[in-house]
């Protein structure tokens, strides 16, 4: 019996500062991509590929490549894949309102039994943790400010700098909690990202946001350690 392969469309947003950007560049985003259609049966018939062009991208008539990907998924009666939650948005409320285009939208960090609420849960954290890094460069300028800095762009600089460690040390702690297991599977003779990726997900293990394993995921954690 011949299993029907179902069609997938992906949606690709970068900057010009992303490109290169480990996780983040076009490249990245498309071998994640074509990794999970290959891994959940479905094929990758088209790639949009949105360029950002500046701020204020969160509104659906700035992003003409999502609005043509979501057309195409509605003829094709399939979802829009990204790598990436963020590749959408970290503004729940845009993230909402593309549930309401009623395209079914898959992330393959998470993996593709996801289901909308929870998507919406990974926005709402996600437009947390902007806000948190905002709050704290936010207080660290009081600081500064109380110490009687002037507050040019050096100093807005360096409180962005701290906020962010601060968030990065998160990402860093659960990094650290799984290079043990990625270790052994090398010692084991089991090196290459996408069998280390198969791997962690044979033995149910999560990626920091509750999803399965990619060659990315795994190549992020260990350029953390």
């Amino acid at each position: 019996m011949t299993t029907e392969v179902k069609p997938l469309i992906a949606y690709v947003r970068v900057s010009s500062s992303q490109q290169g950007r480990s996780g983040l560049g076009l490249e990245a985003q498309k071998e994640t991509l074509e990794r999970f259609a290959a891994t959940e049966g479905f094929e990758l018939t088209q790639v949009f590929v949105e360029v950002e062009t500046g701020k204020g991208t969160d509104a659906l008539h700035r992003r003409p490549q999502l609005a043509a990907a979501l057309a195409e998924a509605r003829k094709k009666h399939c979802p829009v894949a990204v790598a990436k939650l963020d590749r959408l948005s970290r503004d729940v409320h845009f993230i909402s309102g593309l549930m309401s285009q009623r395209v079914p939208f898959l992330v393959a960090d998470l993996g593709a039994d996801v289901d909308p609420f929870v998507l919406h849960m990974y926005a709402a954290l996600a437009e947390k943790e902007r806000a948190m890094i905002c709050a704290r460069t936010r207080e660290a300028l009081a600081r500064a400010k109380a110490r009687g800095k002037v507050l040019g762009s050096p100093e807005l600089a360096k409180a962005r700098v701290l906020a962010a460690a601060s968030v990065k040390a998160t990402a860093d702690y659960n990094a650290a909690d799984v290079l043990p297991r990625i270790r052994d599977l090398q010692r084991k003779g089991i090196t290459t990202l996408n069998a280390i990726a198969d791997a962690l997900n044979a033995k149910n293990v999560r990626t920091a946001r509750g999803g399965q394993w990619y060659a990315t995921t795994v190549r992020n954690v260990l350029n953390r350690a």
